[in-house]
């Protein structure tokens, strides 16, 4: 079902971008919506997260495969200020919702729910974004998107003082990331809507490390960064 939702979807919005290059109507909806200074709107969409491992030189007999845990999601809003025709500069606040399970290998765990780790997540993300977009064609417009980002980790437990041996993975409650992207705004009869797609890439270390030096899951790991993709749609 939610297959054939994004095949309709997509066919939906590959008929319009046809309609609008190859018709010969140019009748423009919205025609002035870009022209204020500030506009606003709300945003959905949904995310994949992951973890990418850097090991230290020392690791041996260690490999954490990232199982996603299904797809996540997200709700927030739009803050955007024109800079001119072609540069917005937006605040995107929302929350995020997130679920990974990390799967370690090694002789030193004894059973499947020893090498397990469920990591629920529920990110406040803030991104500032420089939106770069191409001339208005008819009623859609293309851009790039990038810029930097931080994030406050509901769900980190970074404080507790519980580490694995208590059964508890911890996390850093605040992470700095940079993201790029691309979508197409399309102007429709009431507002505006656009679907985009971005890279999130964590800039820091995330992990917390476990009381004992020599812990087989924390010991191991150099560092441990988040990264994920968002696809998100916007209404103004």
């Amino acid at each position: 079902m939610k297959r054939l939702c994004f095949a309709i979807i997509l066919l939906t919005f590959t008929q319009h971008v046809s309609a609008q290059l190859f018709s010969k109507e140019r009748v423009q909806n919205l025609e002035n919506f870009d022209k204020p200074r500030f506009s606003w709107g709300y945003i959905l969409g949904f995310n994949s997260y992951d973890y990418n491992f850097d090991y230290n030189e020392f690791a041996e007999d260690t490999d954490i495969v990232v199982e996603k845990g299904g797809i996540g999601f997200n709700v927030g809003l739009l803050g955007n200020m024109r800079i001119n025709e072609y540069l917005d500069l937006r605040l995107e606040p929302m929350v995020a919702f997130t679920k990974r399970n990390l799967i370690y290998s090694g002789r030193q765990f004894n059973s499947e729910a020893e090498a397990l780790r469920e990591i629920n997540s529920t990110y406040v993300h803030i991104p500032l974004l420089l939106k770069i977009s191409t001339k208005r064609l008819n009623n859609f417009k293309p851009f790039i998107v990038g810029g930097i980002s931080t994030s406050l980790n509901l769900s980190s437990n970074e404080n507790n003082p519980d580490d694995n041996n208590a059964g508890q993975f911890r996390t850093k409650t605040n992470t700095n990331y940079y993201e790029i992207g691309f979508g197409i705004d399309f102007y429709l009869y009431y507002f505006k809507f656009t679907p985009s797609i971005r890279g999130v890439f964590a800039m820091s270390d995330e992990l917390v490390r476990d009381n004992d030096p020599n812990s087989p899951y924390t010991s191991t790991i150099d560092k441990m960064s988040s990264r994920g993709v968002f696809i998100n749609f916007t209404f103004q």
